[in-house]
C-alpha cells in the first residue's frame, strides 16, 4: 500500500493542473474578447508612447 500513498499526491496535483489549464483555455475569447483586446492594445500604445517620449530622436534630422 506504500505505492498508493506515493502516487496519490502526483495524481492530485495533475488533476488540479489539468483543471487549471482547462479553466484558462475556456476563459479565453468569448464575449469579452474584444474588450480585453482593446484594453491590451491601449496599454501597449501608452507604453510605446511613453518610451518614445523618453528617448531622444537619433534619426538624421
Amino acid at each position: 500500500m506504500d505505492y498508493v500513498s506515493a502516487l496519490v499526491p502526483p495524481v492530485v496535483m495533475a488533476a488540479f493542473f489539468i483543471a487549471l489549464v482547462r479553466t484558462i483555455v475556456k476563459s479565453q475569447g468569448g464575449a469579452n474578447k474584444a474588450k480585453e483586446d482593446a484594453a491590451v492594445d491601449a496599454a501597449l500604445a501608452r507604453a510605446e508612447a511613453a518610451q518614445q517620449g523618453r528617448t531622444p530622436d537619433t534619426h538624421g534630422v
